[in-house]
């Protein structure tokens, strides 16, 4: 889904003349209409064209709830439909139920009030569940790039050593492992056996993982997020996240960066006469140039050997 808007028609010269809008986010369009946009990684994401600028402002709120979490800075104090707090509640539950991608697109169509009201209608009796979620004030512990390994057979997954022993320590008493239950964005819960391989020097998530990685689809290049919540209690929450790699590249309407292209065996180095660089060294030609003399040597005294070898007679 390309979601970046190429723009051109939109940043003419002409938009110096129009009046600027007293919302963020909003820009005045030459038809006379308002446009909506959103940066993410210094990527300017359009979020399409309304008839007011209130309207404009609005969708630029919920793009902003969307990309930059529940305590984001927006126009207005509330969101584009929340009047009541079940209804903040059910738009939040929806906002982190579909991807950034999902949202630009219903912003775009202009469907994103339709699509929430079917939400709600459809997952009314999951408000209570999802209302201890929201509510939960969570600091970020580190996340990981899923390599092949953590994905594969191997059924398990390694985190990084620093980060187990500073985020979850094991006992002495808890040498042979522990159940650790993280929640992910829609309030499901994930236990996983959390132990320490001796024989690898490294702590790992083990059963459990299979099966997360099975219903969240995730693959290698994905990233796996862990946060905590923050509470001084016995009662403090893990919560776990994936993003798929190909997220920030959907948003910004980039492509993938194409894989790097092999270097020739060998070649010359450009500026530097006399260098050659093989198997990716710089190597003076000379060298090189030594090694073919050698072999174009070896050949000449073969070929003056074979011209003075005696032709036999015939009788």
């Amino acid at each position: 889904m390309d979601l970046m808007n190429c723009f051109n028609e939109n940043a003419s010269d002409s938009n110096s003349n129009l009046p600027s809008s007293r919302y963020k986010g909003v820009v005045p369009q030459p038809n006379g209409r308002w446009g909506a946009q959103i940066y993410e990684k210094h990527q300017r994401v359009w979020l399409g064209t309304f008839n007011g600028e209130e309207e404009a402002a609005k969708a630029y709120n919920i793009a902003s709830l969307r990309f930059r979490g529940l305590d984001a800075i927006t126009n207005l104090k509330q969101s584009s439909l929340s009047t009541t707090i079940d209804d903040h509640e059910d738009e939040t539950f929806f906002l982190q139920s579909h991807s950034k991608a999902e949202i630009v697109d219903m912003l775009r169509k202009h469907s994103y009030t339709n699509e929430l009201e079917l939400f709600k209608h459809n997952n009314a009796g999951k408000r209570m569940k999802y209302r201890n979620i929201i509510h939960t004030q969570k600091e970020w512990l580190f996340e990981k790039v899923l390599t092949p390994s953590d994905v594969g057979r191997l059924n398990r997954f390694v985190i990084p050593k620093q980060q187990a022993e500073k985020h979850f320590p094991l006992m002495d008493s808890e040498a042979k492992g522990v159940l650790l239950n993280f929640e992910d964005d829609l309030g499901n819960v994930w236990r996983f056996r959390y132990c320490f391989w001796s024989s690898s020097q490294s702590y790992v998530l083990t059963k459990g993982w299979t099966r997360f990685v099975k219903e969240k689809k995730v693959k290698a290049g994905d990233v796996v997020r862990f946060h905590g919540s923050i509470s001084m209690g016995d009662d403090k929450k893990l919560f776990i996240e994936c993003t798929p790699r190909n997220i920030d590249n959907e948003v910004s309407g980039y492509p993938e960066a194409p894989s790097p292209v092999e270097e020739p065996l060998m070649a010359p180095v450009q500026g530097h006469d006399g260098v050659v660089r093989l198997f990716g060294v710089n190597i003076e030609s000379n060298i090189v140039d030594c090694t073919s003399q050698m072999a174009s040597d070896i050949s000449t005294t073969h070929q003056s050997n074979a011209d003075t070898r005696p032709v036999p007679r015939v009788p």
